[in-house]
């Protein structure tokens, strides 16, 4: 049972607090829209970077891609040797409400899908980030939304009930998933819309 109001925000990463699209990268690849779609839906896949976000590492994941792929193996390791060309920044209003919920003294924490070898450094890319007391990274628990285990894990490091915490992420799923764990949910997709959902849930 969710309380009425939560005290907590778990903040998920990639397109909440930095924007992350694999098209930023593949766009200077393929310059036409259409074989570019056709690559990240048939080779390049979430499904497959999935793996990378559980623990495989970058190279192991490419490397298997490209022994089925051959012929596309130069545009598969760029996913891996151009991986910081998929952000493009900070999310201003992400950023702004973190800085206004830390000087309300409310706690946050983060959980978010991501490879561990990269983790630091996406971290660095925010003083936000700083802000937030613990981050649960798949890649390094070797769990990954919206499997339950992951948001479990979440709660117990954060040392609230799920009840207790907003956890705001720009995927359906994980949202549904973390739902049906007891928590309060915020879908991020629109970045307007996030201030006025805190200040619903009596956190600013």
């Amino acid at each position: 049972m969710s309380a009425e109001r939560p005290s907590a925000v778990v903040w998920d990463v990639g397109n909440v607090i930095v924007r992350w699209d694999p098209r930023t990268l593949y766009s200077k690849i393929f310059p036409d829209a259409a074989e570019r779609d056709w690559f990240l839906s048939h080779v390049c896949t979430m499904a497959w970077h999935a793996e990378t976000d559980r623990g495989l590492s970058f190279s192991e994941n490419v490397a298997r891609l490209s022994a089925e792929h051959p012929e596309h193996a130069p545009a598969i390791a760029a996913w891996r040797d151009r991986w910081w060309e998929m952000f493009s920044g900070p999310i201003d209003e992400t950023v702004a409400a973190i800085e206004d919920l830390h000087a309300r003294d409310v706690p946050m924490f983060g959980l978010t899908n991501m490879p561990a070898e990269t983790a630091q450094q996406v971290f660095a890319m925010s003083p936000a980030f700083g802000r937030l007391s613990d981050i649960v990274v798949s890649g390094v628990e070797g769990l990954i939304k919206p499997e339950p285990e992951i948001y479990h894990l979440t709660a117990r490091r954060a040392g609230r009930a799920p009840g207790e915490l907003l956890f705001v992420d720009d995927n359906l799923a994980n949202i549904e998933a973390a739902r049906a764990l007891g928590f309060h949910v915020h879908l991020f997709d629109d970045p307007a819309a996030l201030r006025p959902a805190l200040e619903r849930c009596g956190l600013l």
